[in-house]
Order: structure tokens, then sequence, then C-alpha cells
């Protein structure tokens, strides 16, 4: 994947250096023929011409000769790179809610006095894409409406180290599947079939909540367990297990439990003791390590435990969950490195031999997600098969899958899988952790995109509150969560659900709602919903650009 890592590193420059620049005051409609670059101290008026001159002959002009060699190629390389993307699909991205929030992102590195800072920008990239060569900085440079322009090079070097490349790859991605998202966002289509009911809404019976504490003694851990579930359960329902995600608690999705109990189904929601919130408050102190790589194995090791532990409490004389718990029928949920975990025990191989080699070289343009599977490098073997027969269907929301199962490891899911995607997830980008995997596993599958749906948008709002204040930069924060993000849980709790019955006799009547018409017509001004079982055309050409060598 070398040659795709550099073109997106050249993309991101481009970007960066376009963004990363502090205009002056004059908001009039003549171009910038003048660029003061700011290093330190000195300052230097350079013209149009001269970079021009630069881009051609390779040499830059007075004091940025002192450069070092690294950033004078970042500098050339970003002034001669073109983006191929037309002023409709530029226009189109920057203008929805992510788009903002991007501009949002780089506007602050520029200087201005004023608030303009934000349009003129937006203004520059769209009417500098319809230069007959595209999109560039100097086309940029040409359509920006100021007189005067004025560079900070460390700012500017500072935000390109960190920028989240798959991310952007991702914005793409989103478009091309949903070409018509303006109108639709606008103008919500009406479907042309109509829903019987409404699979978001709780069901009739009171969800009861055991607590177990349970001791793997050959594995010396000691697992907690929430059990939601009511007196409607029954066990031609399956048992449905959630893992939940890294340095996170068994209460991610506590929302989704409670409705899944509410219809008749037990859930198991358990704790992983070796990359928990408990284990990750202890790394921040120091005291440990952030994560064994040996947890890659164990989280899987783990679901398979509880699901022995829950067959012998279905046998247990007396207790509330007896003759309920259908264990040899299972279906497992898991959130973001839970979802990871899921869909090794739906089959997915653990392949490690690129990884090993993916994860010696610089992780600087690697996402928060793929640097976590990096840790998975100190595994002994390449390869790992944790598969439980007992698990017939798996949903994995926001899952890292980008390194750690390899080319192949994904064709060899057994069961139907559902994949969800956000598109401004920052920490496991959509098109590297989940669409790229997406197209690899066996049917029947479903993809499914919340358009603007971030990482931690899918959790339970209690899990989510630390967000309030945090930062937001390229490669984290932004995120939408709590009561802006309850359009998103309402249709996950939808999916789920109907999902779940297709493992009973019931399954015709929900199967309506794990369709594309039922996707859009859940959708809201705030989050378009899309659901496709096969990638099309259009956007798999962004798949293919990305992952080709």
């Amino acid at each position: 994947m070398g040659k795709s890592w550099r073109s997106l590193k050249i993309v991101a420059g481009l970007f960066s250096a376009i963004a990363l620049t502090q205009f002056g005051a004059n908001t009039s409609a003549i171009a910038a023929d003048t660029v003061v670059v700011r290093l330190g101290l000195f300052t230097e008026s350079i013209s149009v011409t001269e970079l021009q001159k630069a881009v051609k002959t390779g040499k830059l002009p007075g004091s940025l000769q002192s450069l070092s060699e690294e950033q004078r190629r970042f500098f050339l390389g970003a002034l001669g790179m073109n983006i191929p993307m037309n002023v409709v699909t530029l226009d189109r991205l920057i203008n929805t809610q992510i788009g903002t929030t991007i501009l949002n992102d780089f506007a602050t590195a520029l200087a201005r006095k004023d608030k303009a800072g934000v349009q003129a920008l937006r203004a520059g990239l769209v009417l500098g894409s319809t230069a007959p060569q595209g999109l560039s900085i100097l086309s940029f440079i040409a359509a920006y409406p100021s007189k005067r322009l004025e560079i900070d090079l460390p700012k500017a070097f500072v935000v390109a180290g960190n920028l989240n490349t798959a991310f952007w790859r991702t914005q793409q991605f989103m478009l091309a599947i949903a070409p018509q998202l303006d109108p639709i966002t606008a103008h919500p289509r009406t479907p042309q079939i109509s829903f019987p009911f409404d699979p978001s809404q709780p069901g009739s019976a009171q969800v009861k909540i055991l607590n177990l504490s349970l001791n793997d003694q050959k594995r010396d851990r000691k697992i907690p367990v929430d059990i939601y579930w009511s007196t409607a359960a029954t066990p031609d329902k399956p048992v449905i297990v959630f893992s939940h995600g890294f340095g996170s608690v068994r209460t991610d999705l506590r929302y989704l439990a409670e409705h899944l109990a509410s219809h008749g189904y037990v859930v198991a929601a358990l704790e992983h003791p070796g990359s928990n919130q408990a284990n990750a408050n202890l790394a921040l102190q120091g005291k440990i390590r952030v994560m064994k790589p040996q947890e890659f194995l164990y989280r899987p090791q783990d679901i398979s435990f509880v699901l022995d532990e829950l067959a012998k409490l279905n046998q247990t004389a007396n207790h509330p969950l007896q003759g309920k718990l259908a264990t040899t029928n299972a279906m497992v949920v898991g959130y973001s490195f839970g979802g990871g975990t899921a869909l090794a025990l739906a089959g997915a191989e653990l392949q490690l031999e690129h990884l090993k080699q993916r994860c010696k070289k610089n992780l600087t343009i690697l996402s928060l997600g793929e640097n976590m599977q990096c840790i998975a490098q100190e595994l002994p073997e390449n390869s790992y098969q944790l598969r439980d027969p007992r698990i017939k269907q798996a949903i994995a929301l926001n899952p890292t899958t980008s390194l750690i199962f390899g080319e192949t490891g994904l064709t060899k899911i057994q069961v139907p899988t559902i994949v969800l995607a956000g598109s401004a997830d920052k920490t496991t980008p959509a098109l590297t952790e989940q669409i790229v995997g997406f197209e690899k596993i066996p049917s029947p599958k479903w993809l499914v995109g919340i358009i603007g749906g971030t990482h931690l948008s899918v959790k339970d709002p209690s899990t989510t509150l630390d967000q309030s204040g945090q930062p937001n930069t390229p490669i984290s924060g932004g995120e939408v969560v709590g009561e802006k993000a309850a359009d998103i849980r309402k249709y996950v709790k939808a999916l789920t659900l109907a999902f779940a019955f297709q493992m009973t006799p019931e399954a015709k009547n929900y199967a309506i709602f794990l369709t594309p018409d039922y996707a859009q017509f859940a959708s809201t001004a705030a989050f378009p919903f899309r659901l496709i079982t096969q990638i099309p055309p259009e956007a798999m050409a962004v798949v293919k650009e990305f992952v080709e060598k």
C-alpha cells in the first residue's frame, strides 16, 4: 500500500498548506498577488510568479532556503499538487456538517482579527477548484479574495503533522455513496412502501438487570457481566452478547441492551478486564501499560467463556434464567475495539504478518484505531482463529479492522454480519476501518453509513459525558453525543432489533427494516442514513484508489 500512503500524504499536505494560512484583512475581489511568509521573527514577501517558478525549478526563494530538507520537499510538493476533485463534489463536501467542522479546524491556524476566515477559506477552495488544472495552492491563491496572503510556516507544519489522512478519504467515499446527499437532507424522500410498526419503540416487557461476577480460573480473568432480561424471554430468541470499546465499560450500549430486553431478548453485557476503563485509568497513572497484546486473543475468549457460564445457568434449577438462554444460537454486538472482537468471533482470522511490517514504519499518519491495532505486533504467531460456532450473527459498530485481519482474514467470516460506519469518525475512520473490510466479508452482509455520525455517537449518553469542552482537532474531538445523537441511537435500536429477529420465527416481519428504504425513511435532516449490501461502482473506485499498490 506504499503508493496509496504517499498519495494520501500529498492530499493531506495540500489541504494543510492551504488551510494553515493567515490571510490579510482585505476582502476585496482582487486575488492575492503577494505571499508573505512568516518564519519566526522573519518575514519575506514572495510574488505568485516566484512561487510558480519554484514549482518548476524546485528551488525556494530567499529565507525559505533555511527550511529543512523534509520541510522543503513538503512545501514544494504541496505547491505542485493538484486535487482531482470537481467543484460540485468539493462544494458539497465543505458545506456538509463535517465539512464545516474541517474548515473550522483549519481556521484555528488563521491569525485573522475578524471572523471571516472560514468563509474566505470556503470561497477560495470552491473557486480555486474551477481552474482548468483543478484545485491547487496556486489556484487557491488566484481565487482567494484578498490582495495579500500571509503564511505562518511553523503552524502549517504542525497541523500537517497532525492530520488524519484516512479521515479525508472517508469524506470522499461518503459522498460517493450518497451523491444526492444535499437534496435528500433538505427534502427527505417519501418511501414507496409502508412500514407496519416502529421497531425503535420499546417492547411491552419490564426490563430486569442481573449482575454477575464471573471468574475464569484458567486465564485468571474476573469478568463482570450485566444480564438484561425480562419474563418475556424465551429460548426461541438468541442470546445477545455485547463487547465494549477500548478503555470503556460494559454500559457502553446500555440503551440498546434495555431496548432488546424489552422485546424479550436476553442480553449479556460483559467487561473485558484487560482493556476496560479501569485498565486505562491505571495506564494513565503509569502503573501498567495501555494494553497487553494478548488482549486481542482474550477478548473473544471472554465472550466464549461467558456463553459457557450462561449455558450452566440455563440448566440451574430455580434460577430465573433457567430454560430461557439459547446459548448455542447467539448474536454478538461489538463497538469499536469490540467490533473487531465481534468479527473475530464470527470467523474473521487475525492475520498479523502485514501488521507487523506496517507498524514498524512511521505511524504519524495513522488514526488512533490503527495505532491501537499495532499493539498486536507483539503476539508470537502470525495468525489466530478465534471463531465461536455458537455465534450465528454479528453486528460491528465502528469496528477496527484495517490492520488486524490482514488481506484475507475477513473473508473467513461465516455468519450474517452488519457493519456500521460514521462519516465523521476520526478514531476509526470509516474508509480504512469499515469500508475496505466490508468488501471482503462474504454475503449476507449489510453496510450502514451514518452521514455526520462520529465515533461516540452510538454510545449510551451516560458514557459520553466527558466530551464537553474537549478540543476539536483533525485526529480527535468534535464528537456528536448525548441528545444531539438521539436520532442515531434510535436507528441503531431499530436496526439491531430487526437483525436479532432474523434468528426467530418472526424473521419475515422484521426483514423490511434491514432495507435501504427503511434507512431512508429513518433518516433525519441532521443524520441521513444509508444501508447497502454491496458497495456501488462509483464508491468502489474510491476504495480501489486507496488500496491499490
